[in-house]
């Protein structure tokens, strides 16, 4: 996954500094390159501090985008290239707006994922299309017939398509990815190469891999220290931006 002018690049990664991810950054990062990635998107829930470790870690050829997943009342967003996290709970236009402040991306994970916090449960995501920068048609860890109705989804509003992980476990990371030409080091450079026609690669996570995903909540959970995610009630690290645990 090499040359010619191209970007390999997954939009959608965790590290432990997600509340259902033991993954180290520095691992992530070096997986990453070892796998021909040239851009990586770490997105973990409401935290950044995982992603600036990865990206101080990540070696040559390597680029690390400093990302988010944010949850919103309407269901989940990515934000990319932010440098503050953006909190929960907020509606999905106020989310996009703060994302905007910051110059940031933003784009919609999983719309039609019965089992996460997706946007595609309400019918008013149509009025986000205008609003946002792309829509994941293939997510590695998504079942069913949702990665087919993000797709229709894409194409029925003009929305450009990807290819992510969204890799919980360290075997996870780029196995799906999207092939970008230009540069998508830069916002400027991703909304580019996002309007130039993506080529999606996809790839499917192991059953194996997902089953580590309720394992990594225990995990947290007996580490924590009480903050709460609201997603599950679990406690998480109690400074958004602080050290890992």
């Amino acid at each position: 996954m090499t040359g010619g002018g191209r970007a390999f690049v997954d939009l959608h990664c965790h590290t432990r500094a997600s509340f259902d991810s033991l993954s180290s950054p520095a691992a992530v990062a070096r997986l990453a390159a070892e796998r021909g990635l040239t851009h990586l998107a770490i997105t973990d829930h409401h935290r950044l501090d995982g992603a600036l470790e990865a990206r101080a870690a990540a070696p040559p050829g390597l680029t690390v985008i400093v990302g988010e997943e944010i949850r919103t009342r309407a269901g989940d967003l990515i934000a990319l290239f932010v440098e503050r996290p953006v909190p929960p709970g907020l509606s999905a236009v106020e989310a996009i707006e703060a994302v905007r402040e910051q110059g940031g991306l933003v784009g919609i994970p999983h719309p039609y994922d019965r089992f996460r916090g997706s946007l595609g449960r309400d019918a008013a995501i149509a009025s986000l299309a205008p609003l946002v920068d792309w829509v994941e048609g293939h997510n590695a860890r998504l079942v069913g017939r949702g990665n087919e109705r993000a797709a229709e989804f894409g194409l029925q509003n003009g929305l450009p398509r990807v290819a992510v992980s969204d890799a919980h476990t360290l075997v996870e990371v780029g196995v799906a990815y999207t092939i970008l030409a230009g540069d998508p080091s830069t916002a400027a450079g991703l909304l580019g190469a996002l309007a130039a026609a993506p080529e999606i690669v996809p790839g499917r996570a192991s059953y194996v891999a997902r089953l580590v995903t309720p394992v990594a909540k225990v995990v947290q959970r007996m580490r924590g220290n009480g903050r709460v995610h609201p997603d599950d009630g679990l406690p998480r690290a109690a400074a958004d931006t602080g050290t890992d645990r």
